[in-house]
């Protein structure tokens, strides 16, 4: 039986499939510890430049535990080697001087560029207040006049309590889906001002590429363009209290048309909410 299982065709299919997987399974893993893209203009620049300066600190490491490793071989006591005798070098001083500030200074160019990118909130399209509760988020489109809480979904609500006999894992998007989407156009220049109602959160959605903390009594800007329709996930990145846990974000990215569609369904049932109040 044993020699069936491991007999040469067999080794040859198990080796191929193998082959067939570890590109796969290599890719899946680094994407697991790397940045990820995301679909905006930020996220996409943040990437870029971490791996420009990933790639220069991996140069830079390799030439010098290639040197390391190098010096230790070729000149080890058992080879008969003998120490030099001297004290300082012009030439190397200026070298590890003057080397080390060139590579800041290609690193910094790319790094203001980005920063001064990331600070840019002008030219919106569209500006969105976010307001963190315990435990939920707000959400006013300011320009259109439509507002929205936005909590955790009943479906994950349910499985999470002790003893509701639900398990977690048949609850599609667990603890990352909600009642209320903040739902966006694509291609929109949209400015987000990020405040709280009481302790402190952090809205965090990350194909956005950035994280921004909810204060109270204080405004954050951030801003993002996305590009790419679909439904965005996040969650609240600062430990605000028992239920920080189940504050999950969820942006759907949506065409113009689809977009003025939904904000005039809100306006209406807005109406009707407060034509029913006041009967």
């Amino acid at each position: 039986m044993t020699k069936k299982m491991f007999s040469p065709g067999r080794q040859g299919a198990l080796a191929a499939l193998v082959l067939a997987l570890v590109p796969g399974l290599a890719s899946a893993a680094w994407d697991q510890l790397n940045l990820t893209k995301g679909v905006t203009p930020y996220s996409e620049t943040v990437y870029d430049l971490h791996m420009i300066i990933l790639g220069v600190c991996v140069v830079i490491g390799v030439g010098v535990f290639t040197a390391i490793f190098y010096s230790i071989f070729k000149f080890r006591k058992s080879k008969g080697a003998v120490a030099a005798q001297w004290h300082e070098s012009t030439t190397v001083e200026v070298l590890w001087t003057v080397v080390p500030f060139i590579i800041l200074i290609v690193m910094a160019v790319p790094a203001t560029k980005a920063l001064v990118m990331m600070e840019d909130v002008s030219k919106s399209d569209i500006t969105i207040k976010v307001t963190g509760y315990q435990w939920k988020w707000h959400y006013a489109y300011l320009n259109e006049g439509v507002e929205v809480f936005s909590t955790l979904a009943d479906t994950s609500n349910k499985a999470r309590q002790l003893g509701s006999g639900v398990d977690p894992a048949s609850v599609e998007n667990y603890l990352l889906e909600v009642d209320n989407e903040i739902v966006v156009p694509i291609n929109k220049k949209i400015r987000f001002l990020t405040t709280s109602a009481d302790v402190i959160h952090a809205w965090w959605v990350p194909a956005l590429g950035w994280k921004r903390d909810a204060i109270p009594g204080f405004i954050n800007e951030s801003w993002a363009t996305i590009k790419q329709p679909g439904v965005y996930r996040g969650q609240c990145a600062e430990l605000c209290g028992k239920d920080h846990g189940f504050m999950p974000v969820v942006v759907r990215a949506v065409s113009e048309d689809e977009f003025q569609q939904w904000v005039a369904e809100h306006k209406t049932a807005d109406t009707a909410s407060a034509v029913a109040q006041r009967q």
